[in-house]
Formats: C-alpha cells, structure tokens, sequence
C-alpha cells in the first residue's frame, strides 16, 4: 500500500468524559447526538478503561502504549521523558503529516512528542501542578471542593481554548494540501473537564428540576472503603446540598453536549472535504468524572465513573457499522491499533494490543482484560485494577482488597473480597495483577521521585537553605 492509500486519523480525544453520560451508553436525557452517529456508523466499546485516572498519566500511556510505571510517568508534575517514542514519531516515520490541536497535557519543555505542530493552545500544559508529596499523607481539604458552587451558564478561558481548537482544527481539515499525504490529527478538548460552566444555550438544555441525582444507598458512604473515604476528604468532597448537585450536574451534561456539537462539524468538514470514506474517526476521554456518584467528583480513583471511557471508532469500508464490543480493553490498545491502522512499527513491545481483530470480529482468544494505576495525589500509596471479563479487583498498598463483579453490580456496591464463594477469582486476580506489577517498588521509585522533584521546586522558587553540618 503506497503513503497516499493510507487512511487518515482523526483522533478526537475529550477530558473527563465518563462514558455511562452520553446516549450511546444508555443514558436517558444527556444529547449526543454526533457520538450516537459514530456509534451507528462504527464500532462502540463497552468495556474500555483508562490506565489511570488522571490527565497526564494516562494521556503519557496512550501517547507512548506503555503503562505508567514503565514510563514513570507518576502524576500531573512528571514530564514525559523525549526520548520516548511515541505513536505521533511512529506514524511520521510511516508517512503521516501528524499535528495536534488542543490539550495532550505534555509537562516540561517538550510540548510536541512527535507531534510536527501544535495547532492551537495546552491550557493545562500551560499551568504549573502542585507536587505530590506522600509523607504528608492525605489531609482533609481547608474547605468543600468549590466545582459546585462555581456551575452556572457562561463562558471560562476553557471554553474559549476549546473554540479555538475547534477551528484550527477545522482550517486543517479543509486546507487542500491535506490530500497530498496521509494524516493524523490528534483534535483534544478540555470539556467536560471543570469548571462547570458552559454558554447559555447548553446549560438551558438541562433543567435544574429533571437533572438526576447520584445513585448513593443508605449507608454507603459509612461503609465505603477506605482509600475513598480517604480521597473525598482530601479532594473536600462533601454532603453537598441537592441543589448544588443538580447545578454541577447540569453543567456536566451541557459541558458534553458542547463537546458533541464540535464532534458533529468536524465529521461535517470530513464530509465536505470528500475525506470521510478515508479517515479512520476515533472518539475517546483520557479518563471519566464521578459526577457525584459515591459522594465523589472529579476522578482518581477505580469506579466505573471515573476508570472507564468512552471509545468509538469508525472505519469506512472495513468495519461493519453498529457493532457494540463488549471484551474489556484500554487506552493502550487504541495506541497499538493506532500503529497497525498506519502500518508503523514499534520499536520495542506495546502494552496494548491492536484493536482491529476485535473489530473485525476474528479475534479468537482476546486477553479481556485492562490495567489500570494511580500513583498520585489523594492516596498515599500505590493502587491498582486490574479488570477481567466481568470482575474488577482494585489493590491498594497497605489496605484491604476490592472485588466486584461488573455484571452483576455494575454501580459497584458490592465488595466481594471477603465474599468465601469469591476467593478463588479475589486470589486469581491479585496473583495475576501483582505478577507484573510490584507496589512496593514502585512506591520507592514514586517517594524518591517526589522527592527529587520537591527538592528542585524549592531551589528553583522556593527558599533553600542548606542544613548545618551535624
């Protein structure tokens, strides 16, 4: 197959969309109309999860295909090494123009990663992260988180950005040359990302007085476990007022349809630019966004909420429209599905597997299975999940253990751990997750990591003063 044949990419890639809020996942009132398209035009995941549940991580382990602790790519604070190759070098050395508009959330001096341009604007690439240190532990925060009390009709330096990334991407797509080489462009919003505020017309869309609530049983916060006790404390999570949950709420939802409208002209310039029956469309979230569900917001954590994501790929003529695909995958595979779409060739051994066999429906003996870690602010100590078929098992370094299984209590409130018909799968999993996975290591290179990086921070913008010989 000679360059020009090649499919093009366009990689749409949204911040903190969990995907049971949108209507190609089931949910009744949220309008997505453009991801119920790419859902009647292409294939739906089910069962896809992030490898963790935090922007820069995560968005490392797509870019490179490798999870986090192979890259050591730890929290919002730890650039990307450079010289880790990437799908954007991967699909340049096999002839792709590859250029990224928006957020990929790159750390540190290097703000392409293989990528030739950056189109448009990195709102959070752009701000400086706060630290993490774990010697603190997780103290309680001075005061409720304020995403709530900030929700409301308007507009945000975010939703601004967002416009703007809209339309270099859209100036891209309709400039001719783009017929000359294959390409790849990595389109990447904040929304819904808070704050929670979105322009009039979309938060008029959802009604203070028909927006749900969080699905919370009696009891349950009490009885949660205690690394989420922990976190909702840091992360002041409190018993919110039902109005200011309906507020946050209803600027989530708006924030989704916003995002879907620019989904809808960016096929719509496919389309009118006759590139659509070769461009290869990818929709995906870096991670999801609690929602107030388990008296939770924002994300960092392993429910469903907040570890899944929506994943829809359409590609013309070689995939049957309509599928829904129900084996559990993750972000890593996109990257390797990626490469095989572009005819690339990694140069070491991927994390993920190549999504086309599934899409095509040859795939015989699919590992079903996803992996996912959080080594960053809110715990103290490293955690993981590893999802298996209809189980999820959740370890966390120094605490008790979480089963639960999906098919049965898909909202989670059922911890199966210390079920005895359960020990078998609760044994099997952990087995198999701490095979490739050390906590105990890995929290010596996190601690020594966050150390390094705290000493920097204050000879760089703090006051050092070097301690008295003892």
């Amino acid at each position: 197959m000679s360059s020009k044949q090649k499919p093009n990419l366009l990689i749409i890639m949204s911040d903190e969309h969990a995907p049971m809020f949108s209507g190609p996942y089931g949910h009744p009132f949220v309008q997505t109309p453009h991801m119920d398209r790419l859902a009647e035009d292409g294939v739906t995941f089910a069962n896809a999860y992030c490898n963790s549940p935090l922007c820069m991580p995560s968005r490392m382990s797509f870019m490179t295909g490798k999870y986090i602790h192979h890259i050591r790519a730890w929290d919002n604070a730890t650039p990307l090494a450079s010289d880790e190759v990437t799908w954007a070098h991967l699909l340049r050395a096999a002839g792709y123009d590859v250029v990224l508009s928006g957020k990929q959330h790159f750390g540190g001096m290097d703000q392409l990663h293989g990528f030739r341009t950056q189109l448009a604007r990195d709102l959070h690439a752009e701000r400086q992260h706060s630290l993490s240190d774990w010697d603190n532990g997780t103290p309680a925060a001075p005061r409720p988180w304020q995403g709530l009390a900030q929700a409301g009709p308007g507009t945000t330096e975010e939703i601004e950005i967002d416009d703007l990334v809209e339309t270099e991407a859209l100036a891209y797509l309709q400039d001719p040359v783009r017929k000359e080489q294959p390409w790849a462009l990595n389109v990447s919003f904040i929304a819904p990302h808070f704050p929670l505020v979105v322009p009039q017309w979309f938060w008029d869309l959802y009604p203070l007085d028909e927006i749900d609530l969080p699905n919370i049983p009696e009891g349950h916060l009490a009885n949660q476990h205690p690394v989420y006790q922990r976190m909702r404390r840091m992360f002041g999570c409190v018993d919110f007022p039902e109005q200011l949950v309906r507020r946050g709420r209803a600027g989530y939802y708006g924030l989704i349809t916003y995002l879907d409208e620019k989904i809808g002209r960016l096929l719509k310039a496919l389309e009118e630019t006759g590139q659509l029956e070769n461009t290869v469309v990818i929709y995906t979230s870096d991670h999801g966004e609690m929602n107030g569900e388990h008296g939770m917001w924002r994300k960092s954590n392993f429910y469903e909420a907040s570890a899944r994501i929506p994943l829809q790929i359409v590609f013309p003529d070689k995939i049957s429209a309509g599928k829904r695909v129900d084996e559990v995958v993750s972000l890593v595979d996109l990257t390797a599905t990626l490469a095989d779409v572009a005819g690339a060739q990694p140069l070491s051994l991927l994390d993920g597997d190549s999504l086309l066999p599934l899409m095509r429906g040859d795939a015989t003996d699919w590992k079903d299975f996803a992996f996912s870690e959080y080594l960053a602010h809110g715990v103290e100590r490293p955690m993981a999940m590893l999802r298996k078929g209809r189980y999820k098992f959740n370890y966390s370094l120094g605490d008790p253990p979480e089963l639960y299984d999906i098919a049965e209590d898909p909202n989670e409130f059922q911890n199966l751990a210390n079920d005895e018909g359960h020990q078998a799968i609760c044994q099997e999993l952990e087995t198999k997750l701490l095979a490739e996975w050390d906590p105990v290591e890995i929290e010596k290179q996190v601690r020594a990591s966050q150390k390094a990086r705290l000493l920097v921070d204050q000879v760089t913008h703090g006051q050092w003063r070097k301690p008295p010989n003892p």
